[in-house]
């Protein structure tokens, strides 16, 4: 009994613990410096990416219910995975196996993996920025924060030359990832000509205005196109410590009837991925705060291990992999529909 319950909280880490701000505290802070930033990393070179349509891993083709060529692109970028105290790197260089494999079997497996039958998946390896920068933003946070986004950037710039050939365009990101997204789309899409592209952001797991773009609105309707979606989960009546900086006002979507409405039933879920490959589904009732999205306790087999847990960050994504992924692949359809 032992073993198997050591079993199912290692799988549920890797599932609801997928990332997550969790307090990282170091002894000592180390200075940020241009001169111990990694490599810069090349785009123009497969290697550089974690995910091309042309090189996907074992736990995408598995999700894809079909094979054939899809009509649009969806760019991943992914939350943060570096969130060791004791590594003093402010960045992680794309040739760190350690971090690649947290990529590839993590975040692409739990999340990205939702937009894999909506578009071709592009997700690009880049100097993520440890953890502590969000804590420490203004002695090293903000310049390392900068850095990972330089690549973004980077990325996104070779992506459009070198692939998109004008076809219709997902942002979708989580956390870290949602920070350099929300850079992204005003740097390329707000108020600008490739606006015309966008079917979608998917932007969960950081606090976003409502005005934070110019001509980028919130979607609040399933088949809305050219906005964004935003939330961040916590258990029922659970409000973070951090709740009035971070989340108040911000803007929550129901990620599970994509509307205007501030609850939604149990019986309406369509499902999440657990870490064990399986979808449950009807597993929760969602309500929508202010600023929050609030779950109810999810029932599935192995709900005992999550009866202590009340931030749900780490789940922004997965817990909704189903309904992410019928909603994409929606929204996908009604841009193209408008389009011809």
């Amino acid at each position: 009994m032992i073993n198997l319950r050591a079993k199912w909280l290692k799988l549920l880490f890797a599932t609801l613990l997928l990332v997550g701000f969790i307090g990282c505290k170091s002894a000592i802070v180390p200075v940020f410096t241009s001169q111990t930033a990694p490599k810069t990393p090349n785009y123009n070179s497969d290697s550089t990416w974690a995910v091309l349509p042309n090189k996907y891993p074992n736990n995408l083709v598995n999700r894809k219910v079909e094979n054939s060529t899809l009509p649009a692109d969806v760019f991943y970028i992914y939350p943060t995975l570096n969130i060791e105290n004791k590594d003093m790197r402010w960045n992680v260089p794309i040739s760190d196996e350690k971090q690649n494999d947290k990529v590839i079997n993590t975040a692409v497996h739990f999340q990205a993996s939702a937009f894999v039958n909506a578009g071709e998946l592009y997700v690009p390896y880049y100097r993520q920025a440890h953890l502590r920068s969000y804590s420490n933003f203004e002695n090293g946070g903000k310049e390392a924060l900068n850095l990972a986004y330089s690549d973004v950037k980077a990325a996104f710039e070779i992506y459009l030359k070198k692939y998109n050939k004008g076809r219709p365009i997902i942002i979708a990101a989580h956390s870290q990832g949602t920070t350099h997204g929300i850079r992204l789309l005003k740097d390329f899409f707000d108020n600008k000509g490739l606006q015309e592209q966008l079917v979608a952001a998917y932007l969960p797991g950081i606090g976003i205005a409502a005005d934070e773009f110019e001509t980028i609105q919130p979607m609040t309707k399933p088949t809305e196109v050219g906005g964004f979606v935003s939330w961040n989960t916590f258990k029922k009546n659970f409000y973070p410590k951090n709740y009035l900086k971070w989340f108040k006002n911000a803007v929550v979507s129901n990620p599970i009837t994509w509307d205007t409405q501030s609850s939604s039933d149990r019986l309406d879920h369509k499902g999440f991925l657990f870490s064990n490959n399986k979808l449950y589904t009807q597993s929760f009732e969602v309500f929508v705060k202010e600023g929050v999205l609030w779950v109810s306790l999810p029932r599935f087999p192995y709900k005992i291990f999550v009866l202590g847990k009340k931030n749900y960050h780490a789940g922004d994504i997965n817990l909704f992999w189903e309904d992410i992924n019928l909603n994409a692949i929606l929204r996908v359809q009604t841009y193209l529909q408008t389009k011809n």
